[in-house]
């Protein structure tokens, strides 16, 4: 199987637990909830892949980036007129 296969064999099997011990369909919140964490937890641990690309995205936050988005769409619907 490849990982694909073993991807979607995981996910089906978290699903199952997940209908199996949800609280609202009768699992105890807080062994739900540890079991969440520890899942979340175990998932991150791991390393990323050594080919894997380390991507940047350049974030604009403040009034500045606010007004320079507005200004640039302004000019754009200018020019689909």
């Amino acid at each position: 199987m490849g990982a694909r296969g073993e991807d979607r064999a995981e996910r089906e099997a978290f699903r199952a637990w997940v209908r199996d011990h949800h609280p609202d369909l009768g699992g105890d919140p807080a062994e739900f909830a540890a079991e969440l964490r520890r899942r979340r937890r175990a998932r991150t641990r791991g390393d990323p892949a050594p080919d894997a690309p380390i991507v940047g995205v350049q974030r604009r936050f403040g009034p500045v980036a606010a007004v320079e988005r507005w200004r640039y769409r302004r000019r754009r619907a200018r020019r689909l007129r």
